[in-house]
């Protein structure tokens, strides 16, 4: 698979504290990727340094190959976590001012615009404050004034963030109908269950570090193995007892319908299985165990407390 941006061994500090550690990872073009990690791992400096925003102590960023230059910022679409509008400007002005920075004629970013702000049910807003939006539309006003000059490369920086279900649900489907029409996507989330409905490949980031690249379907299969769903009677405390060191639950228990709980785990030693279900039916009055693919959720707890 071709890749568009390629970060080799990227190193940036501040004063007393490493941001990032000799991250290298490759992005394949026309994928969407998922940058995972906790607060404070490293994400956003990264992006940073791609947008560059901030220059690298060390290492190198490339795209398509070449050395990125300040030229190609005008490639490449980011929105920050950060939302910045100008309240008092009109909303359609406002997206316009955008567009001409990334370098379209006034003429043809209006009409991008126009018919971005149709298809977002935004239309009857382009004469209307930006003071006046609801903090949803103007993150819309945002993601079309990231994309409208149709950079190869996107960069979203918690894109969700703030939206109800519709519509995050209706970007979701605008990112992965840009990615078919040929752009790549970066998107830094802390939602998991985006990343499985859209991510094609991630990169996890902990503690300044990459610590997990790869396909989506290629990192669930091999963390796969001893992962169970266990259906029983005990509280948390327990369970957790029970299993002691040979197992990691992966989150709280919860209950279900008919008085029981629910609670994940993950056996590391194919030898340990059969001792810990002996525990836990002993224990915790076990109803059923289920043998399950792990979510990205569990996989992100098992590679952050470094299980995986």
């Amino acid at each position: 698979m071709e890749t568009i941006l390629k970060i080799e061994n990227v190193s940036k500090s501040y004063t007393g504290h490493k941001a990032l550690d000799d991250v290298s990872l490759e992005i394949p073009r026309g994928a969407v990727y998922g940058l995972l990690g906790p607060n404070g791992a490293g994400k956003t400096t990264l992006i940073r340094v791609i947008n560059r925003i901030t220059i690298a102590d060390a290492g190198r960023v490339l795209l398509e190959g070449k050395p990125l230059t300040n030229d190609d910022v005008f490639h490449i679409g980011y929105m920050p976590e950060e939302r910045g509008l100008y309240k008092k400007m009109r909303v359609g002005e406002q997206a316009i001012f955008f567009a001409r920075l990334k370098g379209l004629d006034k003429r043809e970013a209006e009409r991008r615009l126009r018919g971005w702000f149709e298809r977002l049910g935004l239309k009857d807003w382009w004469g209307r404050k930006v003071e006046d939006l609801s903090k949803g539309m103007a993150q819309k006003v945002q993601f079309i004034s990231t994309v409208v000059h149709e950079p190869k490369l996107l960069i979203f920086d918690e894109p969700f963030s703030g939206f109800d279900p519709i519509n995050a649900n209706t970007l979701k489907q605008e990112i992965l109908g840009l990615r078919d029409r040929g752009a790549t996507v970066i998107f830094s989330t802390h939602n998991m269950a985006s990343v499985e409905e859209i991510c094609d490949h991630i990169t996890l980031i902990n503690k300044s570090r990459n610590i997990l690249s790869g396909s989506v379907d290629e990192i669930r299969r091999t963390a796969g193995g001893n992962t169970f769903t266990v259906t029983h009677r005990a509280d948390h405390d327990t369970f957790t007892t029970a299993v002691g060191t040979l197992a990691e639950v992966l989150g709280e228990s919860h209950g279900i319908v008919g008085g029981y709980n629910e609670t994940k785990i993950h056996i590391p030693k194919d030898e340990d299985v059969r001792e810990v279900f002996a525990r836990l039916n002993d224990k915790c009055g076990v109803r059923s165990l289920q043998e399950m693919m792990p979510s990205m959720n569990d996989i992100f707890i098992r590679a952050v407390n470094g299980t995986l």
